[in-house]
């Protein structure tokens, strides 16, 4: 399945000024997401193979991993080609059937053994059983914030003693002129890559009110107060970061 150019934001415009829709996971970001997700998400590829890693690390004989809001199935990819034990499942999770129909053509192409459910529904909706490991890359930030102290409460409790929760976001920042920066900089990351201001200023508006981010402070007492033992930042560039959290043995 070759991936394609995202120029979303760039073609179908017949007034230039026209402001687009609110983004949404549909079949024409599916087919351009492995594309998007590089050149718009600073540090994603080492997040991806990190997540593959702590899977290694973290996952135990017949546990099960979750991957909620698994997009194409990057981070499944990476988990099962580093899970040592040959009875442990992961649980790939979107509410896209548009990004599943692709991530299901994707997972049969690897050759690793260790079986992939692909399960459509709203992670609010999924119960977390026998985890190991779960990982919310880049998809807490599209959860309403009211619900979201109910999602990592939903993995806290599902996680086995000494699990391991994977969230990584993007992040504004308390200091006004911090967050400027780093929102400037992650422009200049996507213009490095190719996108036109244009496109920029698309896409930021598609986002708005869809795309809903936090500081790294509450993302750190969510996660304290769901009764995790240790969280820290283990990755950052510019607004874009990674925690890693324990649940106590």
């Amino acid at each position: 399945m070759n991936d394609q150019r995202d120029t979303i934001y760039a073609d179908g415009y017949t007034d230039p000024l026209a402001a687009p829709g609110p983004f949404s996971f549909d079949d024409s970001v599916a087919r351009v997401f492995p594309d998007m997700i590089r050149r718009s998400v600073p540090g994603y590829t080492t997040i991806v193979a990190m997540t593959g890693l702590l899977a290694g690390r973290f996952a135990t004989p017949g546990s099960r991993l979750y991957d909620l809001g698994c997009s194409l199935g990057a981070s499944s990819l990476a988990m099962r080609q580093n899970i040592h034990h040959p009875d442990c499942r992961i649980v790939a999770v979107d509410n896209s059937a548009a990004m599943l129909a692709r991530c299901r053509g994707i997972i049969d192409t690897d050759t690793h053994d260790t079986p992939v459910e692909l399960v459509c529904a709203n992670l609010q909706d999924v119960a977390i059983e026998q985890a190991s490991v779960v990982v919310l890359n880049f998809t807490l930030q599209f959860i309403p914030r009211e619900q979201r102290e109910r999602v990592v409460g939903n993995i806290y409790r599902g996680l086995q003693p000494g699990g391991v929760l994977v969230l990584s976001e993007k992040v504004t920042f308390e200091d006004p002129h911090l967050d400027e920066l780093n929102i400037e900089l992650h422009h200049q990351f996507k213009r490095a890559n190719g996108y036109s201001d244009l496109e920029i200023a698309r896409k930021r508006s598609a986002l708005e009110n869809v795309l809903l981010p936090e500081t790294l402070a509450a993302h750190k007492r969510r996660i304290a107060a769901a009764g995790f033992g240790s969280c820290d930042v283990w990755f950052q560039c510019f607004n874009f970061a990674s925690l890693i959290a324990l649940k106590p043995r």
